[in-house]
């Protein structure tokens, strides 16, 4: 369980309270759930009196739910709820509070209500692989002290939710597999996260020169819609990364010589885009690298030697370029996949046709910053 941060203490309404704690009194005679003695429960703690609210109003917004996972989501003891974690307050040892909702897999259909900004003292919140839709509710920010937001695999729809950049504890953060459109802020990536998987969404936008300051151990943009060159700065994310997957995303840039410098990356892929050039000689410097990705692409040249000379490199797929030779130590990587290239003497390569008018085109030039400019002629 995540740390929770430092929370000034709220309560509802005396009337909406004493309202709620007759409602809750009610509803436990009539389930026969009267909480034991002393026990804390939405009726005598004022945390899980607005957990309580966030709960009910959530149950409501579900319109199908096929497991019956809610189903005991009745009276005042909200910290026997399925898929709800209660923990002790950051600010009270003493006084119990919803720490963590996980509903994953659960099939649920239904929105989320903006209820949910009750749950201020929430760390985790988990509803992936559900049928929400909608979006996010305009009260996320009042979970100030949220560290993993994970709503993948939903239906959810709209812009990218910009109440995000408003959490200033997230850690975590999962949108990928929804029905999400438009551009992304470039802003997410000054945030403190640890991953960031916003694949498979209808995201369009520019890859942006502060990509490298994100902090992030996974970066995962795939299936996406980008545009724009892979910055320079990506390596200034040499002691952090250890996950870049951009693979399917309509790139159309070169490798910059900066991808080399990302020491930590064990997984590298880059495939099924538009990248052009040969692959940088400095990427002999990813000495924990283990896969490697650059498949579907329009790379040319030799491999470097020093790539498939990697102590860790185990996947290495070169598949589908128009690469000319590659050193005799590339063969004996574990799983090497280096089908329809150009390399004379390897089977299954491109015709040679084929690989000859590729040759005589004029080669692109790459810029100092990995784009494209004229060609050379």
């Amino acid at each position: 369980m995540a740390m929770h941060g430092m929370v000034k203490k709220k309560t509802l309404p005396a009337a909406a309270a004493v309202v709620l704690a007759l409602v809750l009194s009610a509803a436990a005679a009539v389930s026969g759930q009267q909480p034991a003695p002393g026990k804390q429960t939405a009726a005598n703690n004022p945390r899980l009196q607005r957990a309580y609210v966030a709960l009910q109003a959530l149950k409501r917004a579900i319109t199908e739910d096929p497991k019956n996972l809610t189903r005991g989501w009745c009276g005042p003891d909200v910290c026997a709820y399925f898929g709800v974690f209660c923990a002790a307050a950051p600010d009270d040892p003493h006084a119990l509070t919803v720490a963590g909702l996980d509903l994953n897999h659960g099939d649920l259909a239904g929105t989320f209500p903006e209820e949910l900004g009750l749950l201020s003292d929430l760390a985790l919140l988990h509803l992936n692989s559900n049928r929400f839709a909608g979006g996010l509710p305009e009260s996320l920010p009042k979970l100030r002290l949220l560290h993993e937001l994970d709503v993948s695999n939903n239906r959810l729809s709209g812009g990218f939710p910009q109440h995000i950049l408003c959490l200033p504890n997230v850690k975590y953060v999962d949108l990928r597999f929804n029905n999400l459109c438009g551009p992304v802020p470039p802003a997410i990536f000054d945030k403190p996260l640890d991953a960031l998987f916003l694949n498979d969404n209808h995201f369009d936008f520019e890859l942006p020169e502060n990509l490298g300051n994100s902090p992030a151990s996974v970066v995962v943009l795939a299936n996406l819609r980008l545009r724009g060159c892979i910055p320079q700065s990506v390596g200034r994310m040499a002691g952090t990364l250890n996950e870049l997957v951009v693979l399917n995303a309509g790139l159309r840039s070169c490798i910059p010589q900066e991808v080399g410098w990302l020491r930590e990356l064990t997984v590298l892929d880059l495939s099924s885009n538009q990248l052009q050039g040969m692959l940088p000689e400095s990427m002999a410097g990813m000495h924990k690298l283990e896969q490697l990705d650059v498949a579907h692409n329009e790379l040319w040249g030799h491999i470097p030697e020093g790539i498939c000379a990697l102590p860790s490199l185990r996947n290495f797929t070169y598949s589908y370029n128009f690469f000319c030779t590659e050193p005799q130590r590339c063969l004996d990587i574990r799983r090497i996949d280096d089908r329809q290239n150009c390399i004379a003497g390897r089977p299954d390569q491109r015709p040679g046709d084929q690989c000859l008018a590729f040759l005589h085109r004029p080669p692109p030039r790459c810029d100092e910053h990995g784009c494209f400019g004229p060609p050379h002629y």
